[in-house]
């Protein structure tokens, strides 16, 4: 919404109404005492006279007159001091009201109050901007004693309840109760027949507008109910808002408006600023819309709008602000060549092809371009960019090709260059070298080549670099050490040779590092330990050799190192055990010696990998484990326990045949041992069951060593039956490994305590995957608890940590949230908890948002809640790095991703994704990571 419908808007005006306004009570006469009865005031109306007889006489009905207003004045005063008695005011706000005394003659000199007229009456209430709060505002009362009220302006505070009262205000002019928390249902307003401006917008109202009301308003030109999330929806768009052809500014975003914009809108010729966001209208943008000749700002965004920009457009030739991003828009941009005085043009995920017309490098005023996600082709206009104060550009995810452009830069104000996933070729130009406002550089996966400007390393405001993959040749410079502000270093897939410069560790800000599949050599730097605020470092397929720093056990953030493919020589640092969240460590492929560090027995590590060097000694015992099997292979100087045995087909003579075939059985231990998997699978049998439940039976164990253990074995029969009649109905067949038992293994092994089971180890054998139908079904149900979780309850949760072993299934693989450890429950007003918007959950599963968008929090809740559905086969959700782009989430990327896959599949074109199932079953299962 534009500012002028916000609080900077609504104190300028007021200030100037009030200025007016004591100009005319000076002009009138009441003199400069300013408390009603002072100065010239007693002439004026009780001059003294005499009669026919000649007689002295002093009128009675100015006197009269004068009482009675002050009456209606002293009246004024007590209901405005009663409405801020009701208010909570913060200190902040207190001096505002330091003139509201209760003792005034009249309210006049109250800050935010007007009066006019020859009454002196209040005309105007404005409080904008001061965060005061109260549960119920007596509209009734105030439209009583203020009569001639004309304005009331209350918006940006706290201020809840209903607004029933507020229709007894027969004067009103203005109303604008915008950006505060007031519910319940609009009344109707046809009372209010005199109101100009109506701006209800960013509440919390309930039910149907009553857009009936509006008829009674002919006057009407502003126009503003967007953000109302409860209305009830509309099935098409009210045409009693085009009646109104008055209005300037017709505000409706996120209102529940659906249907097709009708050709009616063309009526509305005042219109400076049209703005229909965040609902649900289809069909095409009307022709008609080329009759508003007057628009400076108009928002179509997050629509469903297809079709391409009508011819006539081009007729809008004042329009400053166009965004109609998150459609299903397609045709060329040709028709926008004449909109020349644009400011800002947003028209990401669509499917707009064709080329950037020439004319965009002839917009003067042109400071942000996003057009990503859609499918142009060609060049950029060379003189994109260069005449405005040009800050901002993503035009990601198209095929555009040819250079970039040299002089967006040029005025100095550049933010952010966003121009991933597309062809460019030739080299950085240098112009972006000295461009200190830079924030943000990304031209990964493009055909880019040549070396990096010097200058560009050393950026100081830059926080995300990515260069990856593309043809850079050339060294890392030694300027990077000046790049303080960047979190993100991104050149993985280039041909940058030379080794990492020492400066490195002097870019205190560094969080992810990634140079692999470069020809990068020399050693690491020990300076590299300096950084820490390192989280995730890979110099994956490199050559860089000598020893690993020791200085890297002082990074204590870090959770992924990735050292594999390289020439790494000497002992592993036992340092490294040191690291309280690392989870993630790769060194196979180098030449590394000595034996494990055995601190590493201390790490909680979910990937391990040390195959292919040349370590020698004992595997620490706690390293020792099926988990990291394959982890140390290659290496034949080591010595470690294998955990491998085939569970035999008849167990037994007396027992009946519990495992009916012979596999590969996975142990995972989690105390020292006495014995192998074949004696607790041997001793499985029906004699030894002493108890059974829902999810599995429970047999005694006596182990050769005559040690007694109690065994649990999950049952799969009654989920494997319920799984193959989900697959029967897909056209397949799996078996389904119960995650339940996943989740009791984590939370017993965790635990230690007198009077809690000792797990001594879990032992698994993997036969398949649930079919797609069963993951979307529990995805399904998992986003179904979440729903109830953030609006059934009565203060809302926040799980924070929804990944797929914290969804529990029961034998018919119906999901239940579990693992409730970083939950927070939100207050009951609107604010979050401020301890909710720290970083938690788990690695993969977390809302993009976190790494690279200041986004809403209750947005971050649903996008942790899609990142576990699209992981429902078990694997993690895609990473943020992965997603490409600017300014998205990853649910927009799936979203995008899977449309354009299922329109290619309609045309034939099988896509990766449906050449692995052969069917359409996919699809519900992706569809729901992606609506909920």
């Amino acid at each position: 919404m534009s500012a002028r419908l916000g609080n900077g808007g609504d104190a300028l005006v007021a200030g100037e109404r009030r200025a007016a306004w004591h100009g005319d009570i000076g002009a009138a006469g009441w003199g400069s005492g300013g408390d009603g009865r002072g100065g010239e005031e007693d002439e004026t109306f009780q001059t003294p006279h005499t009669d026919t007889e000649g007689n002295q006489q002093i009128d009675a009905l100015p006197l009269l007159l004068f009482l009675a207003t002050g009456a209606a004045a002293a009246a004024e005063v007590d209901a405005l001091v009663s409405f801020k008695s009701a208010l909570t005011v913060p200190p902040a706000a207190a001096p505002f009201f330091a003139t509201w005394d209760a003792a005034a003659a009249d309210p006049c000199g109250f800050a935010g109050v007007a009066c006019g007229g020859a009454g002196r009456r209040v005309t105007g209430v404005s409080l904008p901007g001061l965060n005061v709060s109260t549960a119920s505002v007596p509209f009734a009362d105030l439209c009583a004693a203020l009569p001639a009220l004309a304005t009331l302006s209350l918006p940006e505070n706290s201020l809840a309840g209903g607004v029933g009262g507020v229709a007894a205000c027969a004067a009103l002019q203005e109303l604008n109760l915008a950006f505060n928390g007031f519910d319940g249902a609009i009344p109707d307003l046809s009372p209010l027949a005199k109101l100009r401006k109506l701006n209800v917008s960013s509440n919390r109202f309930a039910g149907a507008f009553p857009w009936a009301s509006l008829a009674a308003m002919p006057d009407l030109s502003v126009l503003a109910l967007g953000d109302n999330p409860f209305l009830a929806p509309t099935d098409a768009f009210p045409p009693e808002v085009t009646r109104l052809t008055n209005l300037t500014v017709l505000y409706m975003s996120a209102a529940r408006i659906g249907g097709a914009i009708p050709p009616e809108i063309g009526d509305l010729v005042n219109l400076v600023d049209l703005e229909l966001s965040d609902n649900n209208l289809t069909g095409e943008i009307p022709p008609e819309i080329a009759r508003l000749t007057n628009l400076t700002q108009l928002e179509l965004y997050n629509n469903s709008l297809r079709g391409g920009l009508p011819a006539g457009f081009g007729k809008l030739t004042k329009l400053q602000y166009f965004d109609a991003s998150q459609n299903r828009l397609t045709g060329t941009l040709a028709v926008l060549g004449s909109l020349k005085r644009l400011v800002s043009l947003q028209l990401f995920f669509n499917y707009f092809t064709g080329g950037v017309t020439p004319e965009f490098g002839d917009f003067k005023e042109l400071v942000n371009l996003s057009l990503y996600n859609n499918n142009l082709t060609g060049e950029l206009p060379r003189s994109l960019g260069s005449w405005a104060q040009f800050n901002f550009i993503d035009v990601s995810t198209n095929a555009l090709s040819g250079p970039i452009p040299p002089d967006m830069r040029k005025q100095g104000t550049m933010l952010k260059l966003l121009m991933l996933e597309n062809n460019f070729s030739g080299g950085i130009p240098a112009t972006y070298a000295s461009c200190k406002t830079l924030v943000r550089f990304r031209v990964s996966k493009n055909n880019l080549s040549g070396n990096v400007p010097e200058g560009l390393w050393a950026l100081p405001n830059v926080n995300v670099m990515d260069l990856a993959g593309n043809h850079f040749t050339g060294t890392i410079g030694d300027g990077i050490g000046n790049a303080t502000a960047m979190t993100n270093l991104l050149l993985a897939g280039n041909r940058f040779t030379g080794a990492i410069p020492p400066s490195i560790g002097n870019a205190a800000s560094l969080e992810i590092m990634d140079v692999s599949g470069n020809e990068l050599s020399g050693e690491m730097p020990e300076s590299i330990g300096r950084l820490s605020r390192l989280n995730s470092l890979n110099i994956e397929a490199n050559g860089i050799g000598g020893a690993i720093p020791a200085s890297l056990g002082s990074c204590s953030a870090l959770s992924a190192l990735n050292f594999s493919r390289n020439k790494l020589a000497g002992a592993i640092p036992a340092e490294l055990g040191n690291l309280p969240r690392l989870n993630f460590l790769d060194v196979s492929g180098n030449e590394l010696t000595g034996a494990v560090p055995a601190s590493f027995a201390a790490l909680k590590l979910s990937y391990l990998n040390l195959s292919d060097n040349r370590l020698t000694g004992p595997v620490p015992e706690a390293l020792a484990i099926s988990a990291y099997g394959d982890s140390f292979i290659g290496n034949p100087g080591l010595k470690r326990r294998r955990a491998e045995a085939e569970a035999a087909g008849a167990l037994g003579s007396g027992g009946a045949k519990l495992f009916a075939k012979k596999g590969s059985w996975d142990i995972k231990s989690f105390r020292v041992l006495a014995f192998d998997e074949r004696e607790i699978i041997e001793g499985v049998r029906d004699e030894n069951l002493i108890g059974s439940g829902g999810s599995g039976n429970v047999y005694r164990v006596k182990l050769g060593s005559g040690a007694v253990v109690a065994v649990k074995h999950v049952t799969r029969a009654r989920a494997a039956a319920a799984a193959a009649s989900a697959a029967a109905k897909a056209r397949r067949t799996a078996s389904v490994r119960c995650r339940e038992f996943d989740s009791e293994v984590g939370t017993l092994s965790a635990i230690q305590h007198v009077n809690v089971v000792k797990l001594l180890c879990s032992i698994t054998s993997e036969d398949g995957a649930a079919s797609l139908l069963v993951r979307h079904d529990i995805a399904v149900g998992a986003a179904r608890g979440l729903e109830y979780l953030h609006h059934g309850c009565d203060r809302p949760i926040l799980h924070r940590d929804v990944n797929s072993s914290n969804i529990l299934l029961d034998e018919s693989f119906k999901p239940r949230l579990a693992d409730f450890g970083l939950a927070k429950i939100l207050s009951g007003s609107a604010a979050v908890d401020s301890s909710a918007g720290v970083v938690a959950g788990t690695l993969g599963y977390m809302a993009p948002e976190y790494v690279h968008v200041e986004g809403d929090r209750e947005e971050r809740r649903v996008q942790l809640r899609c990142g576990a559905a699209g992981a429902g086969d078990g694997g993690p959700a895609m990473v943020p790095a992965e997603c490409g782009g600017e300014s998205r989430d990853l649910v927009d990327w799936v979203s995008r991703r899977l449309q354009h896959q299922f329109i290619h599949l309609l045309k034939g074109k099988k896509t990766e994704i449906l050449e692995k199932s052969r069917d359409e079953t996919d699809k519900p299962h992706l569809d729901a990571g992606c609506t909920c």
